[in-house]
């Protein structure tokens, strides 16, 4: 009788960053694994921005399916990758590397990840929205929204250049249109936003109480306010907004989505979102915003 077949090498996944040591996607997407019966790891690795290089030339080596990069690699990366997919390209950010046909080709699933989770509760089709920042975060959801068909984006920042050129970007190179707005204290909400999104840390913990500088009697009832802040979900501006009557979506959600896309890159396996972000609430202690 024949021996049956044996395979103890294990599909490696992870994510470089620094620090890293706070970073809970590798309970989420391990659970994932565990959940499909998936023989592979995903390696939460500390990576010094002076090591990113011999990092990623150490996945090339071991044979790593991909892996996430998070700050401060999400630009630095690029140089060695051996190309980078359409929204990536566009936003000047990857944080989500995957080998097709032995290259290594960076994505940018934060944005996709944001637009899958609002897809949950509305079509960004033909919406308005109103985007607090200018940084990763705002540019990956910025680039993804308006491909997703969002009419326009208003950009409401600090720092001018900034926010001009996230506007531009939109404006000349996605179907949208594109606006900034500075952000000048006890701003309004800009007129007509059908979606309010605050993508900056304010309220991230432990910051817990904190809250984007903004008039909230400006938000409307009819709007969907959403944080992309995963820990706490239900921050000051949600638990605000709520209380004003507006639909709020909390930073769970594109969290868990964004590491559902990277699972099927990697794996060709579409997981189980609810695992997904159980796993994240029983973290976080958190319950649905």
């Amino acid at each position: 009788m024949p021996a049956p077949h044996l395979n103890f090498l294990s599909l490696l996944t992870g994510s470089f960053a620094t620090p890293a040591a706070e970073n809970p996607t590798v309970a989420m997407v391990e659970a994932a694994y565990r959940h499909h019966g998936l023989d592979a790891r995903y390696i939460n690795c500390d990576v010094a921005p002076a090591a990113l290089g011999d990092a990623v030339r150490g996945a090339r080596a071991m044979g790593w399916a991909g892996f996430n990069c998070s700050l401060p690699h999400k630009v630095a990366v690029i140089e060695h990758l051996d190309g980078l997919g359409e929204s990536a390209a566009l936003i000047g950010a990857v944080n989500c590397v995957v080998r097709r046909d032995g290259r290594y080709i960076g994505e940018n699933t934060d944005g996709k990840g944001f637009v899958a989770a609002l897809r949950s509760v509305t079509d960004p089709a033909g919406k308005s929205i109103a985007l607090f920042g200018a940084g990763g975060a705002a540019r990956a959801i910025a680039v993804e929204a308006a491909l997703a068909g969002a009419a326009a984006i208003t950009v409401v920042n600090r720092d001018a250049a900034r926010g001009e050129e996230l506007a531009a970007l939109i404006a000349e190179r996605t179907p949208a249109r594109g606006r900034f707005v500075p952000w000048q204290p006890g701003c309004r909400v800009p007129e007509g936003s059908d979606i309010v999104v605050n993508a900056t840390s304010i309220g991230l913990f432990p910051d817990v109480d904190a809250c984007p500088d903004l008039d909230l009697d400006s938000l409307r009832p009819a709007q969907l306010v959403v944080d992309v802040i995963p820990n706490p979900p239900r921050t000051r501006l949600l638990r605000e907004a709520a209380a004003r009557g507006c639909r709020v979506l909390d930073g769970l959600g594109m969290l868990v989505h964004q590491g559902a896309i990277g699972i099927h890159y990697w794996t060709g396996v579409d997981p189980d979102l609810a695992v997904m972000r159980r796993t994240l609430e029983d973290i976080f202690g958190a319950t649905e915003a």
